[in-house]
């Protein structure tokens, strides 16, 4: 993909989000391995957050390459990432998955609309980013399912954490495609 041709916009808002989101994503692992990082969990968290760390460095590329800017919110994002992540394992183990559960679902559904819009628009010329986020959201979809079998479920008010660090996901992204 070059920068002849393509919906600048769509990119650089497309670039935007997703840097800012894996970026996100890192900080919560974080939080989650300075809680649970040395329990019988920690390396199944560490495994997740390495894709995310790939994941990041990928769009951290891509931002030079489309020489798109990142959000002006990361500060709050590195802060609020990390803080989610410790939260969430300070309930347990199930309370830091039942949170990679709904991140993961959140971003999934994310990549999901941005793969209909560059398909909608123009499959070819956007195929090397289409790779990226489809390999991405396959990943995140992985860590939802391990999130799963490690008792996700199990945790304190489930529903309730699940659709406020949905909520709080929406409004993440909302604001790091505009800002």
């Amino acid at each position: 993909m070059t920068l002849d041709n393509i919906n600048r916009a769509a990119v650089e808002r497309i670039i935007r989000v997703d840097h800012a989101g894996e970026y996100g994503a890192d900080r919560i692992y974080a939080g989650q391995m300075a809680v649970l990082g040395r329990t019988s969990v920690g390396p199944v968290i560490q495994k997740m957050w390495d894709q995310e760390k790939a994941h990041l460095k990928k769009f951290s590329e891509l931002m030079v390459a489309f020489r798109v800017r990142p959000t002006v919110l990361m500060p709050i994002w590195n802060v609020m990432g990390f803080a989610l992540g410790a939260g969430t394992a300070l309930l347990g183990r199930e309370g830091a998955m039942a949170c990679t559960v709904a991140v993961e679902e959140s971003i999934a559904h994310h990549y999901n609309n941005q793969i209909r819009t560059l398909m909608e628009e123009d499959p070819e010329k956007y195929e090397e980013l289409l790779q990226v986020i489809k390999k991405f959201r396959d990943e995140e979809l992985e860590h939802h399912d391990t999130g799963i079998e490690h008792g996700a479920e199990l945790a304190t008010a489930y529903s309730v954490l699940k659709k406020v660090i949905q909520a709080g996901c929406s409004v993440a992204i909302y604001l790091s495609e505009r800002y």
